[in-house]
């Protein structure tokens, strides 16, 4: 008889993103007894973020919501307000825009990220507190929490994880759970 396997225990109300050894552009993932790969941004970690840097920030940011392609994830555990991702929804990423690192819809003129992506990457897609609340031009803008790239490739300053890992970390967060990349 198979001995059944037991959920980590979470104590934690702080996901934690450490680098790991050997490259810049991975890291590892804790929250609580759960410790997962991830990747992150292709520059590494930084202190001062800029847009189009590929750096993911150093700092503590509040998870805000989510995303998720609903033809490929149904209902998710997770007591984060998440949202279907519809067609012609957009990200701002345009500095100098009024919407910038806001939700938009198309058609957009403005520099921006489809959400409905064709790679997966936001088939889950969490949103961080990184330069919303408290706006400032070319701060960085689209910093979420995603699912990974094959070969956990770097991002463009994201935190992501697979899959799998996702639906492990997902019962555990909820609006306010504290992303610490250190």
């Amino acid at each position: 008889m198979e001995k059944a396997r037991r959920k980590p225990r979470v104590r934690s109300s702080t996901v934690v993103v450490r680098p790991a050894p050997g490259r810049k552009s991975r890291a590892i993932v804790r929250l609580g007894a759960i410790i997962v790969p991830a990747a992150i941004g292709r520059s590494g970690r930084s202190v001062l973020k800029r847009e189009g840097d590929g750096a993911t920030p150093i700092t503590s940011m509040k998870l805000l919501s989510g995303f998720r392609r609903g033809e490929r994830n149904g209902r998710l555990a997770t007591a984060l307000p998440i949202r279907r991702i519809g067609a012609g929804m957009l990200w701002c990423d345009q500095s100098g825009d009024a919407n910038y690192n806001r939700l938009v819809r198309a058609p957009f003129g403005a520099s921006h990220e489809e959400m409905r992506r064709s790679d997966g990457l936001y088939d889950i897609c969490l949103v961080m507190d990184w330069n919303i609340s408290c706006r400032a031009r070319n701060r960085g803008s689209a910093i979420f929490f995603h699912l990974i790239r094959p070969g956990y490739e770097p991002t463009a300053g994201c935190v992501a994880v697979s899959l799998g890992d996702m639906r492990r970390l997902l019962p555990h967060l909820r609006k306010g759970t504290i992303v610490r990349v250190v």
